[in-house]
This record gives structure tokens, C-alpha cells and sequence, in this order.
């Protein structure tokens, strides 16, 4: 429903390779005496890739080889939301989802054809999976065993960071104890069997996406990393001597906006803290294990509906901030396209993204020299403060109990649902300024948007019908006997102590789809749902006496007593598995503080479970928030199953990622109003929802 709302933001970005920042650990410095001169030799470019997947395995697969051609350095393999969230193409919860925001992988005969004529052994593959990243791994890692692979030799990334998704993703599936085994398994595993991959990439970036302030960022992924390494030698799966190993592997996946100069002095401030931490809290000697590595995917909050050819120079600029300091450099960079606040970047979208990268690295000076900000006071200073900060809020996060505690408790959330909405508010009052949405809004006509309807990339909806087809081909096909015997091993092991990474390889071998392996592990460890925020976040726009809220608040009273009393209530929806639930919660904050009683019961619901807590709450307006493209399935599913339930009168409001023509098509079905990212001002909506509420029951508006 707002600006920042954009669906690859939704999709998780991506992953690292290798990164490394601060001035004592970084290995780019070995043997240069001559700070502050041309080098001899040229640092080495980063790693550079393209976030993607999309429709089939096949279609992705394509992607690749074409991205490859163009001179990609390494995959970064976006997964659809089932496949994210534990669940197979077939499921209720999936529908419309398949395909939309990654591509979907329900067994191993998924992930043979896309990695077909990609030899694992010789790339560098990130894949963007948390809840479900073992499982996600065990499958690449029998593919590459198909390929003839050395399964040591393999290179590349699992996110694997589940506090993220608790906290701002909403891919998360069990609750944080076995969450966190999960992750110390697969840690474990790859340490022993694969030490060149990293088992996990810490995310801070979904935390910029939600609203984190650079403290926040900061203190929040560092307080992950300990409470991750942590259990894994609170396990003893990891003799104390091989601890080194251990921590060397800890790879970071951060955010950059467009406040270049501040962000990277947060890089510095992240590699000095990590240094700290693992040379006091874990005794880790080797500063090479000490490296604070990490890879980075520019901010797509700052991203604009409105003018959106600016976002061009956004990208750039935030790409500086991970770039332009030796000392801070990320050897991962991952860019989002012009576009993708309109909907799917195209190929040549992502062309033109990979473009800006290789400019950089190729026609600039800027790897010939040592840090130019070495000497800094200014840069200095602001490092100092950030690293003050962050570390005084690991330590409350630690006296809370620990970032697991925090999140349980509600903490974090609500922490981060309030600094949202208070930039929200800055940039409603103009004090944060948008080019081309709150300041300099006058334009030409684009060329690059004339025609909205193939600006971006639409994903075929006969895609799911395909791969659902293939699925029940896939489970005729196998073994039954020995795939139920892989599950019954891997809930007896989920039971006990073991490792689950080897019950789950023989899952992959044995046929098993992912929705099997979740849904056999949700028999044994339970699911979570994660405090939403929105209660305990405080008040955002004081609503004066005079201020806009004010009138609103004003007009949610009359309507509630015109209506015979009582309160206006609001129901906030997110149908399907869309988890990114930002916007969602600014405009149930903001509803509350106009006055509305406010119906919020999180993300990941079917429609049918909307409908029936729309009709038992007695509401006056359902608002549905998708920002996934499942809009079109799912929203005239909820339409009709109102007027089923005799309450087709009641308003429907729906905002996300939605094109014009799909626009068009909903309000023609029955939806009263349709929100873009380009209504960035969350008073209006609210304002605009009561509009619709009095048109629903005949008032004067």
C-alpha cells in the first residue's frame, strides 16, 4: 500500500559471496605499503550479480545462462514463496503464489533442470532461503553429486537467517527454538563436509526494509550472529580447536540507502564491532576468521512508483556507499532494476542493472587505490557513534534475554514497526524528502513507462498449471515406499538430538517435495506466528488540533455515530503467503491513531479465514494487502466468499504492487479502491477508507 512496498523487496533479496570490511582484517591490503597512491595492482572486482527466478525451473534456468553470458560472476537464485515457506504448488496457501516472486522448487527433479548445463562445482551460487535453507541445500548438494561434483569444492551461500524473517520477511515457518537448530545443523554440517560454502548469511538488509534505523541494523544482525554461534557451540557438534572455522564462515547480507556517506561508515562500524565481538566474546585468534564478510543488495525501500527513471540514480549512489571505501568494501553486489516498484524487472531491466556494476569496477579507477578515507575526523567520528550505539543496544538485546527472547517478547518488532512509521511521517510532512514524490513532482511524459502494461515483466499464469501437473507426474513416478520411510527417519530424528542434515539428504534422494519435508518437521517442532507490531507501537503523527489526522479523526467519530455508535472497524488482510507486511502495519497503526478499532491478525491467511474474521468482528471495510502478483487470484476469491457470507456490501480496499490494467479488472470486480506505492501519503488512505465506508452505507461524503 506504500512507497516502499516494492514485490522484489517482498521476494527476499538475495545472498552473499565473499565479503570483508575493516581495516585490520581486510586481505586486499596484504603487502600495500603505499596508502593514498596508485596501485599497482587493481583490487579485484566483487562479485557481481542479479537477484532472479521466476515461473519454472526451466524458464530460471534460461535466466541464468543468459545472465552468465553477459558477464555475471555468480547466481543469486530468488525461490517463490511456497517453496520459501515449506509448502508445496498444490497447497491452499499457494495458490496464485507459484512462480510469482522466485521460482518455485517442490523435489529434486526441480533443481536438476535449473541448474541443467551449470556446473555447480565451477560457480559461486547463492540462494535466498531461510525456514526451508537445509532442505534447499540438500538438494543442490545431490545435484552437484549427479554432476560428479567434489561436494567440498563448492562454493556459495544459504541465508539461513530466520530472526529476519520473525522480524520483517514473514517467511519463517517453526518457532525460534527449532528454527535455531535448523540453522546449527546445517552450520555444522557445512563446516565438517562443506567448508567453502557459507551455511549462513546473517540479513540485516530486510531490517532496513521494515524500517531500521543503521543502529538498528547494527545491533539487531550482530545480536543474530552471537545467539547463532552461540548454539552452535552450545551443540558440541564443533570441537572447540575448529571454532575458527567456524565463525571464518559467518557471512553477512547487508543494506545500503541513499544516504551513501552514513552507510558506509555502517560498514566500517559492522566490521569493527565484528572484530570485537569474535576476538573477546569467542577467543578467536586468526584475524582472517575475524573478517567481517559480507555481500550487499542496495536499499529498495527509498524505490518510487512516481518518476520512477530516478531510481537509476538511487541505485547508483547507494552502490558507492559499499564500494568507494577499500577498508568497507563489499565482495558481493547485487542491484534491483529502475522498475521494481512497478512490478517484475524484465531481462533487459536486470542487464542494465548488472551494466552499472561492471562500469564501476571496469571504466573507473576505483579499485587502483587504498582506502581514500583513510584519516577521515569526519568519517571517523561518525563510525564511533554508530559502533557506540549499536553496542549499548546489543547489550540491552542481551539483557532482555537474548535476540530470541526479544523476539518472542515482541520487542524487536515493535521497535522496528515504530521507526518506521515515524519515517513514514517524515516523509508525509515533507521533512524527508522523495524527488518526484514529495518535492519536485512536476514531470514529462517517460518513455520508459508510456505503456505500464510492458514496463515490467508478467509472469504467465498457465506457469502454475505446469508446474502443478509436473508435481503429480513427480510423486507417481517415485519410490513411495522409500519416501515414506525418509519421512517417518526424519520426524524420529526431528524428535531427538540428532543432526537432521542427513535425514533430510535422503529425503531429497528418496523423492520427497519440500512440502513433505516441511509438513513432517511442522508435525514435530509446531508452527510460530510472529508478534505483528502494531498494538504495541506508540504514536507516530500527534493528531493535532488542526492537523490533517485531526479532520480524519474527526470524520472516523461522525461515520461511527451516523452508523448507530461504537467504533469503525477495520480489518487489514494479507492473503496467500506474501510476508512482507510493512505497509500493512503503517496503515494499521495509522487507522488506530485516526480512531478506527483496528482488525490485524498478521500475514499468511487463507481467504477464507479473512472473510469469516471480517463477518465475526462485524467490520465496516476489509483492507487486503499483497505485494507478491497473487492479487488477481486471491482477491476475487475473498470478493465473492463476502457475498456468500451475506456481507457483499461491506467495502474492499486493496493495495500492493499492482499494475493498471489489474487495477482496472479488480475495481470492475467489485473492489472499491486500489493503492500503489504511489500513494505515499498513509493519512490519505486512511481518509480515503472512510470515503469509502460512508459510499457503502449511503452517507453524504
Amino acid at each position: 500500500m506504500t512507497i516502499e512496498e516494492t514485490r522484489r523487496g517482498q521476494a527476499g533479496r538475495g545472498q552473499s559471496g565473499r565479503g570483508q570490511s575493516g581495516r585490520e582484517q581486510t586481505g586486499n591490503q596484504a603487502g600495500r605499503e603505499d596508502a593514498g597512491r596508485k596501485d599497482a595492482g587493481r583490487d579485484r572486482p566483487w562479485l557481481m550479480r542479479t537477484y532472479a527466478g521466476h515461473s519454472t525451473a526451466e524458464a530460471s534456468n534460461e535466466l541464468y545462462r543468459r545472465n552468465l553470458a553477459k558477464g555475471q560472476t555468480g547466481l543469486s537464485v530468488a525461490f517463490d514463496l511456497p517453496t520459501q515457506t515449506g509448502y508445496d504448488p498444490d497447497h491452499v496457501l499457494a495458490r496464485g503464489e507459484v512462480g510469482r516472486v522466485g521460482v518455485p522448487v517442490a523435489h529434486l527433479g526441480d533443481m536438476r533442470r535449473l541448474f541443467r548445463d551449470i556446473p555447480l562445482e565451477r560457480m559461486n551460487t547463492s540462494m535466498t532461503i531461510n525456514a526451508t535453507a537445509m532442505w534447499l541445500l540438500a538438494l543442490l548438494q545431490v545435484v552437484a553429486e549427479e554432476q560428479g561434483a567434489d561436494i567440498a569444492a563448492l562454493q556459495g551461500t544459504t541465508q539461513n537467517d530466520i530472526v529476519k524473517e520473525y522480524l520483517s520477511r514473514g517467511t519463517h515457518v517453526f518457532p525460534p527454538g527449532p528454527s535455531l537448530r535448523l540453522t546449527t545443523d546445517l552450520i555444522t554440517y557445512a563446516v565438517h563436509r562443506m567448508p567453502r560454502w557459507n551455511p549462513i548469511n546473517i540479513c540485516s538488509y530486510h531490517l532496513q526494509e521494515a524500517g531500521a534505523t543503521p543502529v538498528q541494523e547494527i545491533a539487531y544482525a550482530m545480536s543474530t550472529a552471537t545467539a547463532v554461534l552461540d548454539a552452535v557451540f552450545a551443540s558440541g557438534q564443533v570441537p572447540e580447536e575448529r571454532r575458527g572455522e567456524v565463525v571464518g564462515r559467518i557471512s553477512f547480507f547487508v543494506n545500503a540507502g541513499v544516504r551513501f556517506v552514513e552507510e558506509m561508515c555502517k560498514m566500517r562500524a559492522f566490521g569493527r564491532i565484528w572484530n570485537t565481538v569474535t576476538r573477546e566474546r569467542y577467543g578467536i585468534q586468526d584475524p582472517r576468521h575475524r573478517r567481517f564478510r559480507y555481500g550487499v543488495q542496495v536499499n529498495s525501500l527509498g524505490l518510487t512508483e512516481a518518476q520512477p527513471e530516478n531510481n537509476v540514480q538511487r541505485i547508483v549512489l547507494e552502490m558507492l556507499a559499499v564500494t568507494l571505501s577499500k577498508d568497507a568494501r563489499a565482495r558481493a553486489v547485487q542491484l534491483p532494476a529502475w522498475n521494481e516498484a512497478l512490478g517484475l524487472p524484465r531481462p533487459w531491466d536486470q542487464q542494465w542493472s548488472l551494466r552499472i556494476q561492471q562500469v564501476l569496477a571496469y571504466e573507473s579507477d576505483l579499485l587502483e587505490y587504498d582506502d581514500i578515507f583513510a584519516g577521515s575526523r569526519v568519517i571517523e567520528a561518525k563510525v564511533a557513534e554508530l559502533t557506540e550505539a549499536a553496542t549499548a543496544e546489543m547489550a540491552h538485546i542481551e539483557e532482555l534475554g537474548g535476540v530470541m527472547a526479544a523476539v518472542e517478547s515482541g520487542y524487536l518488532k515493535s521497535r522496528l514497526v515504530a521507526s518506521h512509521a515515524r519515517r513514514r511521517a517524515r516523509i508525509e510532512s515533507g521533512e524527508e524528502k522523495i524527488v518526484g514524490v514529495n518535492v519536485h513532482d512536476t514531470t514529462e511524459p517517460s518513455p520508459l513507462t508510456a505503456d505500464l502494461d510492458t514496463a515490467v515483466m508478467t509472469v504467465d499464469p498457465a506457469g502454475e498449471a505446469r508446474v502443478l501437473a509436473g508435481l503429480e507426474r513427480w510423486r507417481s513416478g517415485r519410490d513411495e515406499q522409500r519416501a515414506r520411510a525418509a519421512l517417518d527417519t526424519l520426524r524420529d530424528a526431528a524428535a531427538g538430538t540428532a543432526n537432521l542434515m542427513a535425514p533430510t539428504l535422503e529425503c531429497a534422494r528418496a523423492g520427497v517435495t519440500t512440502g513433505e519435508w516441511a509438513g513432517a518437521l511442522r508435525e514435530v517442532f509446531g508452527e510460530f506466528r510472529a508478534p505483528t507490531g502494531v498494538t504495541s507501537a506508540p504514536v507516530a503523527v500527534a493528531a493535532e488540533d488542526a492537523g490533517p489526522l485531526a479532520e480524519v479523526r474527526r470524520r472516523v467519530a461522525a461515520t461511527a455515530a451516523e452508523l448507530g455508535g461504537g467504533r469503525l472497524r477495520l480489518l487489514v488482510g494479507k492473503p496467500g503467503l506474501d510476508g512482507h507486511s510493512n505497509g500493512a502495519e503503517q496503515i494499521a497503526v495509522r487507522a488506530r491513531d485516526a480512531g478506527f478499532e483496528v482488525v490485524y491478525q498478521g500475514i499468511r491467511l487463507t481467504p477464507e479465514q479473512i472473510v469469516a474474521a471480517a463477518v465475526a468482528e462485524d467490520v465496516h471495510c476489509v483492507g487486503l494487502s499483497i505485494l507478491s502478483g497473487s492479487h488477481s487470484a486471491l482477491v476475487p476469491d475473498v470478493l465473492d466468499r463476502l457475498r456468500r457470507a451475506g456481507a457483499g456490501d461491506v467495502p474492499v480496499v486493496v493495495g500492493g504492487i499492482i499494475p493498471a490494467a489489474d487495477a482496472k479488472e479488480l475495481r470492475a470486480a467489485g473492489v472499491a479502491a486500489v493503492f500503489t506505492p504511489r500513494d505515499f501519503g498513509i493519512t490519505g488512505i486512511v481518509d480515503r477508507i472512510v470515503d469509502e465506508i460512508r459510499l457503502a452505507n449511503k452517507l453524504e461524503v
